[in-house]
């Protein structure tokens, strides 16, 4: 029963990579977004650092010394767009896994124990969904800054808690209504005849099958984690100088965006690219683990 099992998960797994790179932009995507991964892994190859300052050299465009041009300082913006990719992406990821934790954890018990727990963990997350995104952020950003902490005195984990802590809801009511469904059906029920705990209910269980949804919601998220770090850094309230991101690239350039529109322009490019890489990936993701269309592929 064991080897069947096995052999049946093996079977699916390698379905769902089929049908994923059947989306042939999702397939690209992936690509573009290792190559993003890698060109900032590897940041430290640059002969430039993102602070070093050539005065003599400001405002240059695009040329074999510096591909991507120098901004007002001189600073060499293909090496701060590379460690600053570092930064927008580690944001995005951390925080995407934190909030889509909790927010598993959240609607898992919600969805599972229903009755009052629902209730309770339910109009918590309705009171987290009623605050002004932006302002609890940057509200929440300048005290956290101000706190005696050693480990918040770094903006990168400050934006990273911040974005997580406000962006948990929406996953957490979508595995809500997941597991009010999967609860219902024949599998859990003989497994709670057999004597199964909750925990073993609810890990084993029911929560393999809200993989695919609880993966596409998460490359949603990280692509909107991005883009509210590049906002936050843009205003002045993200990750704080002189660490560079895209976002706090795009914020130093835009009292020179007519007189050196490179310095805005590829920053603002490499946030576009990463964010539609990732929806590609999403949509990807959503085909491949399409119940009705892999349970009917032949």
């Amino acid at each position: 029963m064991s080897e069947l099992t096995t052999h049946t998960e093996q079977s699916m797994a390698r379905t769902i990579i089929r049908r994923f790179f059947k989306h042939k932009l999702a397939g690209i995507a992936v690509a573009v977004l290792m190559v993003l991964v890698l060109a900032a892994l590897f940041a430290f190859s640059s002969p430039y650092t993102p602070t070093e300052q050539e005065p003599a050299n400001k405002f240059q465009t695009s040329s074999l010394d510096h591909w991507f041009g120098t901004d007002e300082l001189g600073r060499d913006i293909f090496t701060r767009i590379l460690y600053g990719g570092r930064v927008s992406l580690a944001v995005g990821l951390l925080s995407t896994f934190l909030s889509i934790a909790l927010g598993v954890i959240v609607g898992a018990l919600s969805g599972y124990f229903g009755g009052w727990v629902d209730s309770l963990l339910m109009r918590i997350t309705d009171a987290f969904l009623t605050f002004p995104t932006i302002f609890v952020l940057i509200i929440l950003g300048a005290y956290l800054r101000e706190q005696q902490v050693p480990w918040l005195k770094n903006s990168v984990v400050i934006v990273i808690i911040i974005i997580a802590v406000l962006s948990w809801m929406w996953p957490a009511r979508m595995v809500r209504g997941l597991f009010l469904v999967l609860r219902e059906r024949e599998f859990v029920t003989a497994s709670r005849a057999l004597g199964g705990s909750h925990l073993r209910i609810i890990v084993r269980h029911i929560l393999p099958n809200c993989i695919g949804p609880i993966l596409v919601s998460g490359t949603l998220q990280m692509a909107a984690a991005i883009i509210t770090e590049s906002g936050l850094s843009y205003l002045g309230f993200g990750v704080q100088p002189p660490t560079p991101t895209w976002g706090s690239i795009l914020a130093t350039a835009q009292n020179q965006v007519f007189r050196a529109p490179w310095i805005a322009f590829y920053p603002g490019l490499m946030i576009f690219i990463t964010v539609m890489t990732i929806n590609y990936i999403g949509d990807g993701l959503r085909d491949a683990f399409d119940p009705y269309v892999i349970h009917t592929e032949k």
